[in-house]
């Protein structure tokens, strides 16, 4: 089977994109896997495009390990992109299954989209427990054995947990990432942050993400910090998240809605045998 397909990335945080509005291919877990691996084509999710009679586009995430995912902010934000440069339009509305997502396309490959608001109570994170959710309480260790309690959990479309560090490269994350992602306390599992609060502008982070692994980037996960940070009046409604590649810029509106913006590749077509 030969699958026309897109490869797209938002600060290295990797997609391929196969748009399927005008055709019907199931792919299985297995096949989903195989495409996301790194020794076939590669990404750090599959995004499938489908058709939608009233929005631009229906779209499908799934990790790289094959599992769903309810939300993808940069995944997002690449496809808008494309269905930008089809449509020749400067809005993009999708759906997903968290919620309707709107983009906005802005000069030199920027694209800003409304995440929607973010969820605090513990029932909609979800976990199992009727917890603080602004410290849950988690203890993790650095590579000198410090001990360090915190972790405030957010679902802004998945579920995420932030910790806030003096230093995020004394934290092994590869460790850290896994072991609190595949806690029971998280039923869904969860994304795992580590942040360092540089100044109330700008934080620097590493993210594990759910079904996907240490990844170098993650929309969500920007999202998540800066509302996490403003909550916790750490930082201001306009932040800078640094990663890795470059910055995503987000701000907190007046309805507490949640905006990301950053730049996106350029898109490479691709064509995948399977």
């Amino acid at each position: 089977m030969d699958i026309k397909a897109y490869k797209m990335d938002g600060l290295g945080n990797d997609f391929v994109i196969i748009d399927l509005r005008d055709k019907i291919i199931e792919f299985s877990k297995k096949e989903i896997v195989k495409i996301c691996d790194r020794n076939f084509i590669g990404c750090d999710q599959l995004i499938i495009i489908k058709k939608n009679k009233e929005l631009d586009a229906s779209l499908e995430f799934f990790n790289s390990d094959g599992s769903i995912s309810g939300a993808c902010g940069n995944g997002t934000r690449c496809v808008a992109y494309l269905l930008s440069k089809q449509n020749n339009k400067k809005e993009i509305t999708v759906w997903t299954s968290s919620s309707i997502l709107k983009s906005k396309i802005l000069n030199n490959n920027l694209v800003e989209t409304n995440i929607g608001s973010p969820k605090f109570q513990w029932n909609k994170i979800p976990i199992n427990e009727n917890k603080n959710t602004k410290n849950l309480g988690i203890k993790i260790l650095d590579e000198n054995n410090n001990e360090h309690i915190g972790g405030t959990a957010v679902n802004v479309g998945n579920p995420h947990v932030i910790f806030f560090v003096e230093n995020i490269d004394n934290f092994n994350i590869k460790k850290i990432g896994p072991s609190i992602e595949n806690d029971k306390l998280f039923p869904e599992k969860c994304n795992v942050t580590l942040a360092k609060l540089v100044n109330k502008n700008l934080v620097r982070v590493k993210v594990w993400e759910r079904g996907a692994g240490l990844t170098k980037a993650c929309g969500t996960a920007a999202c998540a910090t800066a509302v996490a940070g403003y909550t916790l009046g750490c930082v201001n409604k306009e932040v800078d998240i640094e990663f890795e590649l470059g910055k995503l810029s987000i701000s907190i509106d007046e309805k507490n809605n949640i905006h990301m913006k950053g730049p996106v590749s350029e898109i490479k077509e691709i064509e995948i045998k399977l």
